[in-house]
């Protein structure tokens, strides 16, 4: 397997552990892997790198991946990681449902859909079935049992969060994804409610740091709420989490939506494949798409080892919320 290879190549530098098994049909059981490495210490800001949520989402797991191959490779040789890597710690969970890309389904063994499943409701109206459900396992976007406790994966993500992130004076989320539209997009919570996160003054901030060192970036950086709400996403239930825990602190979950309607329109044969709705299937178009995503992944590193030079003080904070509403929100919530 090839995360295993790669942890094996890094031994000397990270540490792996198995937050938790997955049973499925045949009796097969899957570890769930969470590799970190960087600083121990644990005021330094840090990064969480996320795929595979969804089973059918094969290249979200590829970016995460091939992102931790990247560093470990490079340590071999590249002083100037080493350095900084002793500024910031760097999580990875490139599989959280193993179960699920075994079978290749969207949802875990159990049927429930991941971000579907964690115990936050909308406050507003959401698209049917897509916002999530609680009819039938057998329909898309199941959220379980109400009041059953999160789902094994769910847990071990949220937990892996918790530890690793959310006590963190400053910290960064990314979660890749595929399969919405065709453009590549940034999201961020809320995905519950169309209200402002609190956090927007920093995320615009960050959004504008990126286009000064990406300014031909092809992603759209806006709210998840633009595109639709849902019931039970993982990251806002994780983000309400750290602001009545570590009100102080500064978390920020991002998802990237790859567009895999682009891939979809260039070989349209793979409408005919469950795989090839949601992952590029020609090799090097696969490649390019590892290719793209590597400077994301890159720049959100050194971003939070630098937090302190970007993210906005108490003189300026005001001003950026507003800019940040004008620009995501219009005039329906600027002050």
């Amino acid at each position: 397997m090839a995360l295993e290879k790669i942890v094996g190549q890094g031994a000397p530098h990270l540490q792996a552990r198995v937050v938790c098994e997955v049973s499925v049909a045949a009796g097969h059981r899957f570890p769930v892997h969470a590799i970190t490495l960087g600083t121990a210490d644990p005021q330094a800001p840090a990064v969480g790198f996320f795929g595979g949520v969804h089973g059918l989402e094969r290249i979200g797991a590829q970016v995460v991946i091939a992102f931790l191959q990247h560093v470990v490779m490079r340590l071999r040789w590249d002083q100037t990681l080493t350095r900084l890597l002793e500024q910031v710690r760097l999580v990875f969970m490139p599989i959280v449902n193993p179960g699920g890309m075994w079978s290749a389904t969207r949802a875990n063994p159990r049927g429930v859909d991941l971000m579907r499943n964690a115990p936050v409701e909308a406050r507003e109206k959401v698209p049917y079935l897509l916002g999530g459900q609680r009819l039938s396992a057998g329909l898309p976007w199941y959220r379980g049992r109400p009041g059953e406790p999160m789902e094994a994966e769910s847990q071990a993500l949220c937990d892996v969060v918790q530890n690793e992130l959310l006590a963190r004076p400053f910290s960064i989320a990314l979660d890749c994804h595929s399969g919405f539209g065709v453009s590549d997009r940034l999201w961020f919570p809320f995905a519950h409610t169309r209200e402002p996160i609190p956090h927007l003054a920093e995320l615009h901030a960050l959004k504008d740091i990126f286009l000064q060192a990406h300014s031909h970036h092809r992603y759209i950086i806006e709210p998840q709420s633009a595109q639709y709400l849902a019931h039970g996403d993982l990251w806002d239930h994780l983000y309400l989490q750290a602001r009545a825990e570590h009100p102080e602190h500064t978390f920020l979950p991002l998802t990237l939506e790859m567009g895999s309607w682009l891939w979809i329109k260039k070989n349209p044969r793979q409408l005919f494949s469950r795989k090839g709705i949601f992952n590029p299937l020609i090799d090097h178009r696969q490649q390019r798409v590892l290719r793209r995503h590597l400077s994301l992944l890159d720049f959100l590193t050194r971003a939070a080892c630098s937090h302190a030079h970007w993210t906005p003080g108490a003189d300026t904070r005001d001003q950026r919320r507003a800019e940040a509403l004008a620009h995501w929100y219009g005039a329906r919530h600027t002050p």
